[in-house]
């Protein structure tokens, strides 16, 4: 049975998360503005600079999100106390035990999230995405389940970087650029998706779904290239608010831990015969999130299987092809 954190722990994690969701929310420069398009709305800070009038995205219309603006506007705590607040609570789930980032990763993360990566539809998958599950499912993972990886993916819907109408502020390239990130050359000369850290190792990747055959894609409000890759509307489909506790706390986004889950069945079978040791850990994290969700979230695990299953064959097989390797959690997926 996987380990858990304190209640206090949890807690404080869920305060520390709240809060960062508020702080994007206040002290809006003009009025906010519900846009619709394609039948979804969106929320804008409109506001006048000079002649011209400018518009920042805020999120997607919501219930919660209108309630939330509504309440926030009453709230007139100081910035720097907020702040310390927060401090306070990171400090508090480090003390517990909960997983942190080395500076520089925390750092990178804290730029990207400033400059608007993550409100504008960034999504953070891949280990990254795993270890922040820590807080969502008050897991304590082990160093095991969660060693540091280098690489950084950020996957985000280009229809929805296209219909925001909003970009990064500063822009992406410039923030990796700033942390000795250079882009490396892909099959397509002068675009680029990935860009590895000239200093070291680190490589930042940006994911998009292929919906058709896969290659390049703009993403204009991030203003980068991503590489598309099938299978990813599955995963990045409804992502949840996370928090990363460095220093005040970072915000960003991540898949749902369901999707996720059932997405490593599928990753882990479709790598490549040499990439034995990414699959194998593909299915260890599928397994905890399995056993996890199987036992406090049951009913939304059975829909996220049930939905990959009713994709077609292909999905059916690779997810069969994983389980027969994993037979207990092939168990705990037959009993939902």
């Amino acid at each position: 049975m996987p380990r858990t954190h304190s209640a206090l722990a949890h807690a404080a994690y869920h305060d520390l998360l709240r809060s960062l969701r508020d702080e994007g929310l206040r002290d809006l420069r003009g009025t906010p503005t519900l846009v619709t398009r394609n039948g979804r709305g969106y929320w804008y800070d409109s506001f006048r600079v000079g002649t011209e009038v400018r518009k920042r995205y805020l999120g997607e219309d919501s219930p919660d999100l209108a309630a939330r603006m509504a309440a926030l506007r009453q709230d007139r705590a100081p910035d720097g106390q907020r702040r310390r607040d927060r401090a306070r609570l990171v400090r508090l789930l480090r003390a517990e035990g909960f997983l942190g980032l080395d500076p520089t990763s925390g750092s990178l993360m804290a730029a990207l999230a400033g400059a608007g990566v993550f409100r504008l539809g960034g999504t953070v998958v891949g280990t990254h995405a795993f270890r922040l599950y820590e807080g969502e499912l008050n897991l304590a993972l082990s160093l095991e389940q969660t060693a540091q990886t280098d690489d950084l993916d950020i996957a985000s819907f280009e229809r929805l970087s296209l219909a925001l109408d909003d970009v990064t502020a500063p822009p992406v390239t410039q923030v990796l650029a700033e942390f000795d990130f250079a882009p490396a050359p892909s099959l397509e000369p002068g675009r680029a998706w990935r860009w590895r850290q000239t200093t070291g190792t680190a490589l930042v990747e940006f994911l998009t779904p292929a919906f058709g055959e896969e290659g390049l894609r703009d993403l204009p409000a991030l203003g980068v290239q991503a590489q598309a890759l099938r299978h990813l509307n599955y995963l990045i489909a409804e992502p949840i608010p996370a928090a990363i506790p460095y220093r005040s706390g970072v915000l960003v986004q991540i898949p749902r831990p369901e999707r996720f889950a059932i997405h490593k069945l599928i990753v882990a079978d479709r790598r490549r015969a040499q990439d034995r040791m990414k699959s194998a850990k593909d299915r260890a994290q599928a397994a905890v999130l399995i056993e996890v969700l199987a036992r406090d979230r049951p009913d939304d695990l059975a829909e996220a299987l049930e939905d990959a299953l009713a994709r077609g064959p292909r999905w059916r097989d690779r997810i069969a092809a994983s389980l027969a390797r994993m037979p207990d959690t092939a168990a705990l997926l037959a009993e939902l």
